[in-house]
């Protein structure tokens, strides 16, 4: 399973983008300024987002809302459908 999310973000001109793929067993965020975060478990990085990203952050926070609520249905069920 893989998830992927682009959320373009107030802070810099490249989108911040958060790649949960269980297939490669790739967790990653790549910020805005093109710096990034590797994890080495979904869990790690589902955790990482909800400590350092706000909504407010985001040119639509709505995204950012249902990237959460996705990441979140990937904590419950181990999988999102």
């Amino acid at each position: 399973m893989r998830m992927e999310f682009s959320l373009c973000s107030f802070d810099g001109a490249l989108p911040v983008e958060v790649t949960l793929d269980d297939d490669n067993g790739r967790y990653t965020i790549r910020k805005s300024d093109r710096s990034g975060e590797y994890f080495n478990s979904p869990l790690e990085l589902i955790s990482w987002v909800k400590t350092h990203f706000n909504e407010r952050e985001f040119c639509h926070p709505h995204e950012f809302r249902g990237m959460l609520a996705k990441l979140a249905e990937y904590e419950l069920n181990g999988s999102y459908f």
